[in-house]
C-alpha cells in the first residue's frame, strides 16, 4: 500500500531539530532524510526567497511526497554521495543539515518491504529496492562468522554465534526467504522474557548490514564537517546506540572513532562544537503521540 505524505511518516523532534538548525532567510541547506518530508517541509517554511533546500533519500516511494517549491531540489541517492552531489550542483558550502537516521513508519508499515516481524513478508529489508544484496541474500550466502558478527556487531546479541549456526543449519536443508522462516527459525533461541526485544535488534542487524548504514553515515558525516560553513549547524536524530555514538563522536572529536586530538595548549581539536551537550529527546506529548519516537535522541552541533 501507498502512502501519502501524511502517513509515510510522522516527522520526530521537528521543531526541535529545526530550530536547531538556525536557519538563515537565504541558506541552503540538506535534509539527507527526506522521507515523508515532514522536516524539509518546515525548514522551506522558514527559508526566504534566495534560500535553497536539497532533499535526499534512496527509496523511490520518497518521491511521492517531493515538494512542488522551486527552493527544493530533490536528489535520489544515498546521503553517503553527499559531497558528490553538492560538487555536482555546485554547492560549496552548506548552512545547515538535517539527518533524522530513524527508519519510517512506511517502511515498517509496507508489509512487502521485510522490514518488519509483524508479516510474513520477502527477507528483502532494501532502502534502494533497485540494488543491492537483499537480507536473504545475507542469510542465505554469508558464512557462520560473518553472520554471526553481523548479529553481535549490528545488533548486540549476546547469542550471536548460536544463531548464526542454527540458520547454516537450516538453510541446507532449505533457504530462508521470509520473515516468517527466519523468525520461526530463530524464537526458540530467545527468552521468552526479552523475544520481541531479541528479535527488534536481529531485524535492525541485519537492515544495517543490507544498506550499509553505519558506512554510509560515516561518510556523511565526514562531508557534512567539510562542507558546513562556520557558524553551519548540523542537527541530527538518532534511535539506537550504534549510530548515537558515531554521531556522538564526530560532534565531539570530529571523528566516528572518538579519537580526540589536542593543539598545543590542550584544546580538543574538532571541527564542531556542541550545542547541547545533553541530549534532546521527545516530550510526553510527542510520545503520547507517536510511541515510535521514543528512543529518538537529537545532537546538534556547529561547525567551529
Amino acid at each position: 500500500m501507498v502512502k501519502t505524505a501524511e502517513t509515510y511518516h510522522i516527522p520526530v523532534l521537528l521543531k526541535e531539530s529545526v530550530d536547531g538548525l538556525d536557519i538563515q532567510p537565504d541558506g541552503i541547506y540538506v535534509d539527507v532524510t527526506f522521507g515523508g518530508g515532514g522536516h524539509s517541509q518546515e525548514i522551506l517554511r522558514r527559508l526566504g526567497g534566495n534560500g535553497h533546500l536539497y532533499g535526499f533519500d534512496q527509496d523511490a516511494d520518497a518521491e511521492l511526497n517531493i515538494v512542488n517549491d522551486d527552493r527544493f531540489t530533490f536528489v535520489r541517492s544515498n546521503f553517503r554521495y553527499l559531497k558528490n552531489w553538492m560538487r555536482y550542483y555546485e554547492v560549496e558550502q552548506l548552512d545547515g543539515l538535517l539527518a533524522d537516521l530513524g527508519v519510517s513508519s512506511h517502511h515498517f508499515d509496507d508489509e512487502s518491504r521485510g522490514f518488519s516481524f509483524r508479516f510474513d513478508a520477502p527477507l528483502d529489508m532494501r532502502m534502494n529496492k533497485r540494488a543491492g544484496m537483499t537480507a536473504a541474500d545475507i542469510v542465505n550466502t554469508y558464512t557462520e562468522e560473518q553472520l554471526a558478527d553481523v548479529f553481535y556487531l549490528y545488533g548486540e546479541l549476546k547469542n550471536a554465534r548460536k544463531l548464526a549456526s542454527s540458520l547454516v543449519r537450516a538453510r541446507q536443508e532449505s533457504p530462508i526467504t521470509t520473515t516468517g522462516q527466519l523468525l520461526e527459525l530463530t524464537e526458540k533461541l530467545f527468552a521468552r522474557e526479552r523475544e520481541k526485544k531479541e528479535e527488534t535488534k536481529l531485524f535492525q542487524a541485519l537492515r544495517i548490514e543490507v544498506n550499509h548504514e553505519m558506512d554510509a553515515l560515516r561518510e556523511m558525516l565526514k562531508g557534512a564537517c567539510q562542507l558546513l560553513k562556520p557558524g553551519g549547524r548540523l542537527s541530527v536524530i538518532t534511535y539506537h546506540s550504534l549510530e548515537d555514538r558515531i554521531v556522538k563522536n564526530v560532534m565531539r572529536a570530529g571523528n566516528a572513532e572518538g579519537k580526540v586530538e589536542q593543539d598545543f595548549f590542550g584544546k580538543t581539536k574538532s571541527p564542531l562544537h556542541l550545542i547541547n551537550n545533553r541530549v534532546i529527546v521527545p516530550s510526553a506529548e510527542e510520545l503520547e503521540r507517536n510511541p515510535r519516537s521514543r528512543s529518538a535522541k537529537l545532537r546538534i552541533a556547529e561547525k567551529i
